[in-house]
């Protein structure tokens, strides 16, 4: 199933993902793709509002992962600065994967098919200055 939402504004993307993060549970798994300011940050947070997590969301570029408690664990992952299957390995990332948190993976396409099947994905695309396509895309299979 494809889901596409447009939003004008980072409160309206905060709202989109606050809404899919509804349908999300422990072990879900959220595949975020999108260009450098695309807004999957800001998305992770309006996944987080929902979660009831009183953190600060912010990229976790250099930190690699940012582990969160709220109504379930939220694992934010940021993968930009990696360049090897064998650096992404070194993560310890299937513990993460198939743990029983709530996965969301920036630059997630650096997986390739270590992203699990029932992975959900969100495309998250600039169109003009604050306006962004937002596809969440479910594996019906």
């Amino acid at each position: 199933m494809i889901m596409k939402h447009i939003t004008h504004s980072e409160q309206d993307t905060i709202k989109v993902a606050h809404e899919f993060a509804e349908t999300l549970e422990p072990g879900s798994v959220v595949a975020l793709i999108g260009d450098l300011g695309a807004g999957k940050t800001v998305f992770a947070r309006g996944v987080a509002k929902f979660l009831e997590i009183q953190e600060k969301i912010t990229s976790p570029t250099f930190t690699l992962i940012n582990e969160y408690n709220g109504k379930f664990r939220l694992y934010h992952m940021d993968l930009y600065r990696l360049n090897s299957v064998k650096e992404i390995e070194d993560l310890g990332i299937d513990d993460y994967l198939y743990g029983d948190g709530i996965c969301l993976i920036e630059w997630a396409e650096k997986l390739d098919d270590r992203i699990p099947p029932y992975a959900i994905t969100v495309t998250l695309k600039l169109i003009v200055r604050d306006t962004r396509e937002i596809t969440i895309e479910r594996n019906d299979a």
